[in-house]
């Protein structure tokens, strides 16, 4: 494990262990703390507790929606691909 790095998320330290890069923490922090500060600015709260819970919800909610956008995606893509194949298969069979 490397050194602690210490993170600032609506006003309060923290200091977080693991095997991530420094920046790319205190990139995921600075993420979390704007969006606890969005929150708190729309809603008016001000428990950072109940803000920490909505942001979580949020951001599983923005997560859930990009992975589905993305299976979505490969569908499409899976679907396309199949049809170029069969488009190719019928070139060569009238090529023979």
């Amino acid at each position: 494990m490397s050194a602690p790095v210490k993170v600032q998320i609506f006003g309060q330290i923290y200091s977080i262990r693991g095997e991530l890069e420094e920046k790319y923490v205190q990139k995921l922090a600075k993420f979390v703390d704007e969006k606890m500060h969005a929150i708190a600015e729309a809603t008016g709260i001000v428990e950072t507790q109940k803000l920490a819970v909505l942001a979580a919800l949020a951001i599983a909610d923005e997560l859930h929606s990009l992975k589905t956008e993305i299976t979505d995606e490969e569908e499409l893509l899976r679907e396309q691909a199949e049809r170029c194949l069969t488009l190719v298969e019928r070139a060569l069979k009238q090529t023979a």
